[in-house]
């Protein structure tokens, strides 16, 4: 029976039709961009998963803040990490140091306190917005002549619900108010009267700052245990992926270790080129002389050139192949196998042929005038 069409990601073999299911998990600028995305989750999960496995690692799912529980596979995975990462926690010296490193962070919000009458508009008409511009321009007039009516002018005419408490919109932090009633109270300053009404999509507003705080530098003991959560969940994450690049990097050094079949579900690889390395050197032997007496031909005379046994020559072939194949490599030579009854010998006679019978040379003939 036939394999199903698949790549290998470090190591591990990842059915195309797994990836077309995951692909919507990783948005990226490119189709080819989200589908390497794919591919990588999918075989980081599958690394992850076999070594849960190995180690036996037992794990009950747990529910997030917004009530999703883990699947069983997930909460194997959270706890092997959690099992085999560890970090150290930060010591006072190395949060001071982050400290002092940011003269200009580590500090409390911008705030504003501002007022506003809102004279509203609804719909899309230009003429409705023309005429409120004209209304908000006059009640503007008055409050230039008096800025102590402010007030008493919006508990009159404002159409804000705020407008009941004098126009007080309260203490402001960013991204509270529309993005054009933001940007006009930004430029204003403390006490300032807007020059103009400002349109928002609720209408024409007056604005005016009450008071403004820039923020302050918080003190280093208000912000210790933030710099230290900081700091560990920092080294936490690039130890959890030096750990995955470990495992990965034991999986290249057996070939395809690994296989995902179309359901996820994680299985021995097909091409284990490193339990071939690890074997008998004469097995080899004997086996290429059965499986491909040409090749096991080619394969002697290579022998008695380099002075080395047969079963030693064909590993060595097989190791260095190991060392510079990358993934594209592994998924061509995955395709050659795939029906191959063994599919690591299958793959170890293909390394054997790229070696020692090389593709040849073509040249283009052209006709001189």
């Amino acid at each position: 029976m036939s394999r199903e069409a698949a790549i290998v990601v470090g190591g591990v073999e990842v059915p195309e039709a797994l990836i077309a299911q995951e692909i919507s998990n990783h948005p990226a600028p490119s189709i080819e961009q989200a589908r390497k995305l794919a591919a990588n989750a999918l075989a980081i999960r599958a690394l992850l998963l076999n070594q849960a496995v190995e180690l036996g690692v037992a794990a009950s799912p747990l529910f997030d803040e917004e009530g999703r529980e883990e699947t069983v596979e997930e909460a194997m995975i959270r706890a092997l990490l959690e099992q085999e990462v560890v970090v150290d926690t930060p010591s006072e010296i190395e949060c001071q140091r982050v400290y002092d490193s940011r003269p200009d962070g580590f500090r409390s919000p911008a705030m504003t306190e501002a007022s506003h009458i809102l004279v509203a508009v609804v719909g899309d008409n230009e003429a409705l917005w023309a005429a409120a511009r004209q209304v908000a321009e006059a009640h503007l007039a008055i409050l230039a002549a008096r800025t102590d009516a402010f007030a008493d002018l919006a508990r009159t005419v404002s159409d804000c619900p705020s407008g009941a408490s004098g126009g007080a919109l309260g203490q402001l932090l960013q991204g509270d108010l529309a993005p054009e009633v933001e940007a006009a109270l930004g430029a204003l300053a403390q006490g300032e009267l807007c020059k103009a009404p400002v349109r928002s999509r609720f209408g024409w507003h007056l604005l005016k700052v009450d008071r403004r705080d820039e923020g302050r530098r918080l003190p280093f003991v208000h912000v210790r245990p933030w710099i230290g959560q900081m700091l560990e969940a920092r080294a936490w994450r690039a130890a959890a992926a030096r750990y995955v690049a470990d495992l990965g990097g034991a999986a290249r050094e057996s070939g395809v270790a690994l296989s995902l079949s179309a359901k996820g579900d994680v299985s021995v690889g097909p091409l284990s080129l490193g339990d071939l390395l690890g074997g008998d050197g004469e097995h080899l032997s004997q086996w290429l002389d059965e499986a491909d007496p040409e090749l096991a031909s080619l394969a002697r005379t290579a022998c008695a050139a380099a002075g080395q046994a047969m079963g030693d020559y064909v590993q060595g072939v097989l190791r260095d192949h190991l060392t510079a194949a990358d993934d594209e490599e592994w998924t061509r030579l995955l395709s050659s196998a795939k029906d191959a009854e063994d599919p690591g010998l299958a793959c170890a006679r293909a390394v054997l042929r790229l070696r020692l019978q090389p593709a040849p040379r073509t040249f283009t003939l052209l006709k001189r005038r």
